[in-house]
């Protein structure tokens, strides 16, 4: 792979300040250790076409990559170590990286999702799926990259201290498959056990809850969150926009919103039976 000039790798990582810092300090390190590109890739099991790109930020470093940096030229400084979650952070969309900080250390989550699987939820092979599907086409390295992001989010799930989280979904995105069938019943399948985790409530609010004349989910997904210093604020995103709502007025209305949603759809139980039956009927 062709070294990319620095202008534009810059241009490429515009507002990526870690990333850019740590390909510094990967070739500074490097070189001290007199250790060529290749040298380099073949101790941590990469190419040095593959060296050459994360140096030049033409490739970003994998969370991958960064454990072996540490591993080899690291120095036990704990650099690369330190620097992972930051590298990650970089790797979400602008719109998403304020309020990702939120959702790592916060102490509840509560998720409304009407259109797809809340990404906090997504296998591997639906995050690709629904990525690739979407307009305009990502790269593919910008794809994995996106992926890679997503699912390190799930590391919530298991975070001590334990974050509760809820989420409701729309019946409807149970019976939008993305990919495969197969890929959508794996999904389901995942949903059941993320479900049965003890700090997950899943519901889901049914298709038919407008025949019932009250419908509290027409305005959109949102996302409440109290943060570790138990403050309260809502995520909104549309149209790749995002917005993070603090005063306290607008988070009382979509709290109550929210509310009268989690009201109105199925039980936990009454839901995991749903999202069971619907997997069950993917073939």
């Amino acid at each position: 792979m062709p070294k990319e000039n620095g202008k534009k790798s810059k241009e490429k990582y515009e507002g990526r300040p870690m990333t850019q810092f740590i390909a510094e300090i990967a070739r500074l390190l490097r070189v001290r250790e007199n250790l060529t590109q290749e040298a380099l890739g073949d101790q941590i099991g990469y190419t040095g076409s593959a060296i050459s790109a994360m140096e030049t930020c033409a490739q970003p470093v994998s969370d991958r990559m960064l454990e072996g940096l540490e591993q080899v030229i690291g120095k036990g400084l704990g650099i690369f170590a330190a620097s992972r979650k930051y590298v990650l952070m970089e790797k979400y969309p602008v719109r998403f990286r304020e309020f990702s900080r939120m959702e790592a250390t916060a102490y509840t989550i509560s998720s409304y999702e009407t259109l797809v699987v809340d990404g906090l939820f997504q296998t591997e092979a639906y995050a690709r799926a629904l990525m690739s599907a979407g307009y305009p086409p990502e790269p593919k390295a910008k794809l994995e990259e996106l992926v890679e992001a997503r699912l390190a989010r799930r590391a919530l799930f298991d975070r001590d201290p334990t974050a509760m989280i809820e989420l409701i979904l729309e019946e409807s995105v149970l019976r939008r498959p993305f990919g495969s069938w197969e890929i959508m019943r794996d999904q389901l399948n995942s949903l059941v056990e993320d479900a049965e985790r003890i700090n997950v409530t899943v519901q889901i609010l049914p298709l038919d809850r407008g025949l019932t004349g009250a419908y509290a989910g027409a305005c959109g997904p949102m996302k409440l969150v109290e943060t570790e210093d138990h403050d309260h604020v809502v995520y909104l995103e549309v149209e790749d926009e995002g917005m993070l709502v603090s005063d306290r007025v607008k988070v009382s209305r979509l709290a109550q919103r929210y509310a009268k949603i989690r009201a109105q759809a199925l039980s936990p139980d009454e839901s995991l039976c749903l999202i069971k039956q619907l997997a069950g009927e993917w073939k």
